[in-house]
């Protein structure tokens, strides 16, 4: 039997999917650095093997996955190449892998991961099936009739994949580290669209998706009436959204969703659509009704009289979308946004963008821009950032107490770099405060 070595496990599709490989009965193991991750747990849970990097943890008869991140002079790789080992990186064995099922890639700039997690939900209801979720989220199945999965459009590793579906939920210019413009991401999605084979479900309100051509059939949701799938009469409650849908302009059924925010309503609608395309009943969709989320989107906790609320969104667009999300479900509280940058490249490109969005929040503190190894940060700083915002101060690691002046206030901690720690920092000092 092979036994399957994932270089740099703890990534978050890497973890995900040596979870899948584990359940379907495949022996697997890993190496990683010594930092703990939080997608370690579901690994200790399942008692998968992490070790840390060495050569000696590659042996002949292996086959090897290694993270995109690694660079192919990584000691593992190297060692894994003089021996002849079979080798893939993440995407491409992923791209093997998904032959098996009825594939169904969830793509798109934003809304990736909490889309994929709805639908895995929903499909999880009525088949055994497998997923992989960006949140480091994987389970397999030996039976799977399908695959669902979140494809990245960084670098273009979604071409690795020749989908049976596609959901699109959008096209928009972000890592501009490696995307020159709107234009290139477009013909990146048009490059992914070419080899789907069933079917594509689109986001019809956005204008980019609107222009991709396509040999399978594109079925188009969003609010507007030209859509085959539209949403209608969307109200909040305090249990999330309730809304109608209707496909090609007749009443279908009435659903509801444990989330706030157009776009949570949107990314539903391609769940919604997909599903009926499939022939799946109304009434398991419906089971959307008690989705618990997935980790690092929107991930809430009550703390006294705030709420804290973690979520990854590092793009102004997201921005915009979370603070909408916190504002339709505690219309009473103010909102205080806590934001560290991801990239210097990013921080550089969205300066101005990045300011507009974060003005939504009644105040924000800005944390100094995680920088990636790869990039030079030029003259860039977070002050560059906070000028541009009014309502806004610095916030040092060791400063986090100055939080607990909000009370009974809404505190996002945003953001794709290690945001977390000023979360834990200034849970930390209410502890402390507490004790004495």
């Amino acid at each position: 039997m092979t036994t399957y070595h994932f270089i740099g496990i703890k990534g978050t599709g890497m973890s995900a999917l040596a979870q899948i490989l584990h359940d379907s009965g495949e022996i697997v193991q890993g190496s990683d650095v010594d930092k703990r991750f939080f997608t370690q747990e579901a690994l200790e849970h399942k008692n998968i093997p992490i070790y840390p990097f060495s050569e000696s943890n590659i042996k002949e008869e292996y086959t090897i996955i290694a993270g995109n991140a690694f660079p192919d002079n990584h000691i593992e790789i190297e060692e894994a190449k003089r021996l002849g080992c079979a080798f893939y990186r993440y995407h491409e064995f992923l791209g093997e892998w998904l032959k098996q099922y009825t594939s169904i890639a969830v793509t798109g700039a934003h809304g990736k991961t909490s889309t994929t997690g709805l639908l895995a939900h929903v499909l999880n209801e009525s088949y055994p099936i497998s997923y992989l979720i960006g949140d480091g989220t994987g389970k397999g199945h030996v039976d799977s009739e399908y695959f669902v999965f979140e494809a990245c459009e960084y670098r273009r590793h979604f071409l690795s994949y020749e989908p049976d579906y596609a959901i699109m939920t959008n096209i928009d210019f972000d890592h501009p580290d490696y995307f020159t413009s709107i234009e290139d991401v477009f013909d990146a999605f048009q490059s992914m669209a070419d080899l789907v084979k069933k079917g594509i479900i689109a986001c019809g309100d956005d204008e980019q998706l609107q222009q991709i051509t396509a040999k399978v059939p594109v079925v188009y949701y969003g609010f507007g009436d030209t859509n085959d799938f539209q949403a209608q009469n969307i109200h909040e409650t305090e249990e999330g959204t309730t809304f109608d849908v209707f496909v090609r302009n007749t009443y279908y059924d009435t659903f509801t969703i444990p989330m706030f925010g157009d776009h949570n309503v949107l990314n539903a609608l391609a769940v919604i659509a997909i599903c009926h395309y499939e022939d799946v009943k109304a009434e398991k969709i419906k089971k959307m009704s008690i989705f618990q989320g997935v980790k690092r989107r929107f991930t809430e906790k009550k703390v006294g009289s705030q709420v804290l609320i973690d979520d990854y969104a590092h793009h102004p667009r997201e921005i915009m979308a979370t603070i909408e999300s916190a504002r339709k479900k505690y219309p009473k509280k103010q909102i205080i946004a806590i934001f560290q940058p991801h990239t210097f490249t990013r921080t550089k490109t969205f300066l101005q963008e990045f300011a507009d969005s974060l003005s939504g929040a009644d105040f924000v503190y800005l944390c100094d821009i995680f920088g990636s190894a790869r990039e030079e940060s030029g003259k860039l700083t977070i002050n560059d950032l906070k000028k541009r915002i009014e309502k806004s101060e610095v916030l040092a690691l060791d400063h986090t107490k100055v939080l607990a002046n909000y009370s009974d206030s809404v505190l996002i901690f945003m953001g794709a770099g290690d945001i977390q720690k000023f979360q834990d920092a200034y849970e930390n000092t209410l502890d402390n405060t507490i004790q004495q």
